[in-house]
């Protein structure tokens, strides 16, 4: 059990006292910049930099022959352009893919504006890949209580309101309400979840939390202890109503998060709060940001309209954006660039392509041809600006059909479907607990667990259909086995 009187003995350390900042860049959950060279400009991020700061594993060759051996799906474009770059104990999830033992994807926003952005979309889009190709449950969560504690000047009442125009833009990514729960902090804390929060909390010393996130004397208690939060989520039995109330089983069902590699401190505390714990410690995949219309060495932000392409703006906006704001890597002149050729590593709009166009074909010849200068900067801008303008404007045709009904789908505290790897029978049977009274509608605290005799005749039949069609799996595998 989790909340074992016995002494745990001591994690290998995943928590490290330390934040980016070394060599002059500075990642961290609240501050992305690269380093600032001689000449003060902005350099592009070292992500190699940063894999072995924060002590994680790069993606390589060896680990996408495996990834398209194991779920029979050739790697994202950005596991193979190395947007996702990095991970913690990605193998460990293949293992489970490859057995068909239950996992979970877990994502969050922090809603921080009535519109998301692009930046803001790419990695949502590669959790929505993630779900299609390995049909488990995706947890979201939308950390309206953070956006609150770390703002001077938000109110409860304006994130709250942010994290329901939030949902409707993640739900309008096109994820599957049968294995997606959507909840908002402020809404559902309380019950199991809670439980996990306290017991997160007790195990990590205000030194810690000061050494990792860089608090002071100065920092809110909230602030201090939102790391808790955030990290609970990480837990299965923190959702009973998904995977069952059985917290010593259920206690072993790890998650996979994709990530922006500035949320990795958050996840370092919360893998060796998992060890103590005894739960299954999370697994990260790392992505990198998709940089801010000024350049590298940035990330789009929902403060600064012109630093970003919004969901929200029209095709004329788009064109605009990128024309006027986005940093080009050619040269200063038309002779030159023919000469001497562009840099695609720093232009803003090759680095855009390169999030939103699959053809890797088409994407290196507009690498080679912008090198050569045989490709100008404002025919790279123009490609690019054709992809968003589509990407933005079926963004808006399906956001345009999300109701609220549809968010209190997503929202409503509820046993999802999935089946994992359709090769293996499922190695498990998960019985979910309802929210008492039934199902919310509105994503609140789960019940204790505690079923009525109903209920309870419910999941023995639910149980019992499962393990039948298990069998049916089971027997059908062995006779194509045969065959």
């Amino acid at each position: 059990m989790a909340d074992s009187s016995q002494p745990v003995p001591p994690a290998p350390a995943d928590v490290e006292a330390t934040q980016a900042t070394s060599g002059g860049q500075k990642i961290d959950p609240w501050n992305v910049s690269g380093e600032v060279g001689e000449d003060g400009k902005v350099k592009a991020i070292d992500y190699h930099k940063l894999t072995n700061e924060f002590g994680t594993s790069l993606i390589d060759d060896k680990l996408l022959e495996r990834w398209e051996k194991v779920t029979g799906h050739k790697p994202h474009r950005f596991m193979r352009r190395q947007i996702v770059f990095s991970h913690r104990d990605l193998s460990l999830i293949l293992d489970r893919y490859e057995k068909n033992e239950p996992f979970y994807l877990y994502t969050g926003r922090g809603p921080s504006s009535d519109s998301m952005h692009v930046g803001h979309t790419q990695v949502f889009d590669f959790v929505k890949w993630l779900q299609d190709v390995l049909d488990v449950p995706l947890i979201i969560m939308l950390t309206d209580d953070e956006k609150f504690l770390f703002s001077e000047k938000r109110t409860v009442e304006e994130v709250i309101g942010y994290s329901k125009t939030n949902a409707m833009d993640i739900i309008a990514i096109g994820f599957d309400p049968k294995k997606t729960f959507i909840f908002s902090d402020f809404e559902y804390v309380g019950g199991a979840f809670y439980r996990n929060i306290v017991r997160f909390s007790k195990r990590v010393t205000y030194n810690t939390a000061k050494a990792i996130f860089g608090f002071d004397g100065s920092s809110n208690i909230g602030k201090i202890h939102f790391a808790s939060i955030q990290g609970a989520t990480a837990f299965a039995t923190s959702f009973p109503h998904i995977f069952g109330a059985d917290e010593k089983r259920v206690a072993g069902i790890p998650c996979l998060i994709p990530c922006a590699i500035d949320q990795d401190p958050y996840f370092r505390l919360t893998r060796d709060a998992a060890y103590g714990l005894r739960y299954a410690k999370p697994s990260l995949i790392h992505m990198r940001f998709l940089d801010a219309l000024q350049g590298p060495g940035s990330k789009m932000s929902a403060s600064d309209a012109n630093s970003a392409i919004f969901l929200s703006d029209t095709p004329k906006q788009i064109k605009t954006k990128i024309n006027k704001y986005a940093f080009s890597g050619g040269q200063e002149t038309l002779e030159e660039h023919r000469e001497l050729g562009g840099n695609p590593d720093v232009d803003v709009a090759y680095q855009y392509l390169q999030f939103m166009m699959d053809d890797d074909e088409e994407l290196a010849r507009l690498n080679r041809e912008y090198r050569s200068g045989e490709l100008l900067t404002g025919e790279m801008k123009n490609v690019c600006i054709e992809h968003l303008q589509k990407y933005v404007t079926g963004f808006q045709e399906r956001r345009a059909k999300v109701n609220e009904d549809v968010v209190n789908e997503f929202m409503a505290t509820r046993p999802l479907e999935w089946a994992g790897n359709p090769n293996v029978p499922r190695a498990d049977l998960v019985v979910p607990v309802k929210a008492e009274g039934g199902e919310s509608k509105e994503g609140g605290e789960v019940g204790d667990g505690k079923l009525s005799k109903n209920a309870q005749k419910k999941l023995l039949k639910e149980q019992k259909l499962a393990q039948q069609k298990a069998e049916k799996e089971a027997a059908k595998a062995a006779t194509h086995a045969s065959s």
